[in-house]
């Protein structure tokens, strides 16, 4: 089933990626870091001050799986509910139609936060085997954030999110994955220089502050 659909899906791409490649190319930035660093609240920020678009994997993904209709949304519900990864093709599909459709409705909006992605070397492998070409990575927004700080921010987030994963023993596991799924990722963007680190353990405006800083100098 699963081959089935991502050959469809790999069908579809060439179609996608033509009318992407006929306006300008989507200017990304990566947002890293582990659960509780502040990484939504910053892109909040962030589009407020500058012409991002903020998109995030996770909610694409969760949209999707709740839409009527869509032909990805048992399989994706299928891998939540298992705790696996869902397959990288069908988050990067994702995230190109959110890019394309966004610059469809205003061609001057060709600037985006990607959120909480690329998480592991397979998101990665993914984006550069589809994307290559067809958009530029400008840097990875790091936030760095100590374990115990990042838990207890999500703690105290989960009295009020209602978020089933904002538990001490979830948190713990994902703070394990993000250690050996992501970081790697961040320091592999690190030898190419391409990483702008912000110290994400201070207050929200201190955080903005250095954010700020980086997307001046960027451009």
């Amino acid at each position: 089933m699963i081959v089935g659909l991502l050959h469809r899906l790999s069908g579809k791409l060439p179609r996608v990626v033509h009318r992407i490649s006929e306006m300008m190319k989507p200017q990304v930035v990566f947002v890293l870091g582990g659960p509780g660093a502040g990484k939504g609240t910053q892109c909040a920020r962030i589009v407020e001050n500058y012409s991002y678009t903020h998109l995030s994997a996770g909610d694409l993904l969760r949209e999707e799986r709740s839409r009527t209709g869509s032909e990805f949304g048992q399989l994706i519900d299928s891998y939540i509910k298992e705790g696996k990864i869902v397959p990288v093709e069908i988050t990067i599909n994702l995230l190109k139609k959110a890019m394309e459709q966004t610059m469809k409705v205003d061609e001057k909006k060709f600037r985006f936060l990607i959120d909480g992605f690329p998480r592991n070397q397979d998101n990665l492998q993914g984006w550069t085997t589809v994307m290559d070409g067809k958009a530029d990575v400008k840097f990875v927004l790091f936030f760095d954030c100590g374990n115990e700080v990042c838990i207890d921010r999500c703690l105290e987030r989960g009295k009020s999110s209602g978020r089933t994963d904002d538990n001490r023993e979830s948190l713990e596991k994902r703070i394990q994955t993000y250690l050996q799924s992501t970081r790697p990722i961040i320091e592999q963007y690190e030898k190419q220089g391409k990483v702008r680190t912000i110290d994400a353990s201070r207050s929200v405006d201190e955080v903005f502050a250095d954010v700020k800083n980086v997307l001046d100098k960027e451009g």
